[in-house]
Order: structure tokens, then C-alpha cells, then sequence
């Protein structure tokens, strides 16, 4: 019985070893471009990805001082997300201080990040 007692232990400490470690590997980027390629991820019915193919129209997100969606206007990244999560995808509305809702906000402020693909230099006279 003790046998049994130190495997249970051992095997609960090494699971909390490994999340912990897989959990500091991703970054609140990556977290929230999983979470916005989710159909699944707010208890909606299609995911963000589906309206917003690879963060589509979101890349000056991040600059903005106001959002404006199908379902109105928001003066918060946040409300925006929520509107969309709860309107466009039926979803359960994220709580605004929630580790999702951070990992959501990382990830679409950094679609703004993206450096635009170079045009190829004209020649000339």
C-alpha cells in the first residue's frame, strides 16, 4: 500500500513537472492564435479564424481607440472579442481579465506585427 502511495505521488509530481514546463514554452500569442483557430474554444459554433482567415482585417487592431463590429461599437479590444465570441460565434463571453482574454488580445496585437511583404523593385530609367 505504501508502494502505491509513493507511485501516486511520484506520477502526480512529474505531471505537475511536465505541464508546468509545456505551459511556460508557449507564449500568449501562440495560446491565443490556438484559442482563435478553436471552433470549440468558447463554447460557439465556429471559430474566429472562420471570419478572420490568418487574423484577416485585424492587423491595425492593436492601434485602434475604437472597434467596430456587426454588433456595434466598443471603445476596448476586449468588448470587441467578447462581441464577436458571444454574436458572431454564439459563444460564452470571456471574462476581461482572464488569462484567455489576455492570450485572445496578445495574439491579435500582434497580427499588427507583421511585416508586409516587400514589392519587388521596378526598373528604370
Amino acid at each position: 500500500m505504501r508502494l502505491l502511495k509513493i507511485t501516486v505521488l511520484c506520477m502526480i509530481a512529474l505531471g505537475l513537472v511536465f505541464s508546468s514546463a509545456f505551459a511556460m514554452k508557449h507564449t500568449p500569442e501562440e495560446r491565443g492564435k490556438a484559442l482563435f483557430n478553436d471552433p470549440k474554444a468558447f463554447g460557439g459554433q465556429k471559430a474566429c479564424s472562420s471570419c478572420h482567415p490568418d487574423g484577416k482585417g485585424m492587423d491595425k487592431a492593436a492601434a485602434k481607440s475604437e472597434w467596430t463590429t456587426p454588433a456595434g461599437k466598443t471603445k476596448t479590444l476586449e468588448e470587441a472579442i467578447n462581441l464577436c465570441i458571444v454574436n458572431a460565434n454564439k459563444g460564452k463571453a470571456l471574462e476581461a481579465k482572464s488569462e484567455q482574454m489576455k492570450d485572445m488580445v496578445a495574439y491579435i496585437k500582434s497580427l499588427g506585427k507583421k511585416e508586409a511583404p516587400k514589392k519587388p523593385k521596378m526598373g528604370g530609367y
